[in-house]
């Protein structure tokens, strides 16, 4: 059984078991926020992100001269030690909290400052050798460091939401590849259209989620201007001539990004509005991706009594009581994954908005949807590839039925038999349930020849060329 140490700080003495890292502010900041039951070290690249940043303040005031080379090499030891994994489970502040993020970085202060005790032969408290605030936090106050925490951990989460979403591109113009030849019916307003081809609408929904791709990556680059050195307001109060441009450097150093230092610190500090564009950006990813996924419910719906054009891979029964019902559940789940996100998206943008003279409060709760929707968006795209995408199949011959017997091929008609026309004999198709092309050869308005020409599937799907 381990012992127990005491701590202090300004609200009075606490006791902590000794074998946890972290000190008395978390343990106050635990017993005050029991909110989500979201926990810091749910998101690794946000517990990451903060040693990065603490580890970059260690280098630059070690630097400059603001603490001791020795008290910088236990930091920055500690830092990478959580880099490598270790250390997690102490950071167990609530993600929703009050104080605009002060738990966190006093969370992540604690930990860094008796860990590095440790390393430098102390024992955990002994913070007159090395102090959580007067050294781990040199320079810095919540104000700079939780924003960039914040936006680093958003960073690293956002690519992996755009690997993901990659790779959902990848396949789904492998199946329009695959379906480049499966004709089937277009459908506006759920009605017959005109005739296209499988691989067609597969490759526009490629082309979709590349789209997300690519926005989701380029408002990743306002990410990247930060305020570290700012300190409390932006005027750099506390932090050394030279520390704010050193700092940056360091960051950008320790994480391989092109880190900046933002135009106006005390802009920077009290405006969320990368988060904002962040945020939008990822809920027109949902919407896209939600969009895909109810054409795919559609497609399949049946087996007989709906489209039934294609086939998602069967993953689990569909029913407690009806016998060899099998439901889309993969898009059903990742739908409502889109749903969340579009939710989270009204939290960010009211809590950017919440913003107050020179600090934003709410900056917790725009971490933490930001976070928790990125891992949600990340997961979706891989459960959607893996476990329905790559499994569909056509039923090839039921597309082409439907387009044979569709009314819709009338529109094919149009250059040559006039507007009238083709109107009156779709008017009569669908009178008489004949089909169209019988009905042209009937009423002799154009030859064999001339009708299978202008309903080939090339003819139908291709795309026209300009002639200019």
């Amino acid at each position: 059984m381990g012992g127990i140490r005491r701590e202090h700080d300004s609200l009075g003495e606490r006791e902590l078991p000794d074998v946890v890292y972290y000190g008395v502010q978390t343990l106050r900041a635990v017993e005050n926020f029991r909110i989500s039951g979201i926990e810091l070290h749910t998101f690794d690249h946000l517990v990451c992100a903060l040693a990065y940043v603490k580890k970059a303040a260690a280098l630059a005031n070690a630097e400059i001269g603001s603490i001791t080379q020795a008290k910088a090499d236990a930091i920055t030891a500690a830092c990478d030690e959580i880099l490598a994994g270790a250390l997690r489970s102490d950071f167990v502040v609530d993600m929703v909290q009050g104080g605009a993020g002060t738990s966190t970085n006093m969370n992540a202060n604690e930990v860094i400052a008796n860990r590095g005790l440790e390393l430098m032969g102390h024992r955990k408290g002994e913070y007159q050798f090395l102090h959580p605030n007067d050294d781990v936090n040199c320079s810095q106050s919540t104000n700079d460091v939780y924003p960039t925490s914040v936006k680093l951990g958003v960073h690293l989460s956002l690519q992996d939401a755009a690997d993901a979403l990659d790779e959902l591109r990848t396949a789904l113009r492998d199946k329009a590849a695959e379906f480049a030849d499966v004709i089937k019916m277009g459908r506006t307003q759920l009605q017959d259209a005109v005739p296209m081809t499988l691989g067609q609408e597969f490759g526009a929904y490629a082309v979709m989620v590349a789209e997300a791709v690519r926005h989701l990556r380029g408002a990743a680059a306002d990410l990247l201007a930060i305020n570290m050195g700012g300190t409390a307001i932006g005027t750099g109060i506390t932090s050394p001539p030279g520390y704010a441009e050193l700092v940056t450097r360091k960051l950008g150093e320790v994480t391989g990004l092109s880190f900046y230092e933002a135009e106006n610190l005390v802009e920077a500090t009290q405006d969320s509005g990368a988060f904002v564009a962040i945020s939008a950006t990822m809920k027109r990813a949902a919407v896209q991706l939600s969009k895909i996924c109810n054409d795919l419910r559609l497609l399949s719906s049946g087996p007989r009594a709906g489209l039934g054009e294609i086939n998602l891979p069967a993953m689990q029964p569909g029913s407690s009581i009806m016998p060899g019902k099998v439901n889309p559940v993969i898009p059903e789940v990742v739908s409502q994954v889109c749903f969340q996100l579009i939710g989270y998206d009204m939290t960010v943008t009211m809590a950017a908005e919440a913003s107050q003279l020179e600090l934003n409060m709410a900056e917790p709760i725009m971490a933490y949807d930001l976070l928790q929707g990125l891992m949600m968006l990340r997961n979706a795209a891989v459960t959607l590839t893996s476990r329905c995408v790559t499994g569909i199949t056509a039923n090839r011959e039921h597309c082409r039925d439907l387009v044979n017997n569709s009314i819709g091929l009338v529109t094919a008609l149009v250059p040559k038999l006039g507007y009238e026309e083709a109107a009156a004999i779709a008017k009569e198709a669908l009178h008489t349930g004949g089909s169209v092309y019988d009905l042209v050869l009937q009423r002799g308005s154009l030859t064999r020849a001339e009708l299978d020409d202008l309903l080939s599937p090339e003819k139908m799907t291709a795309p026209r060329s300009r002639t200019l």
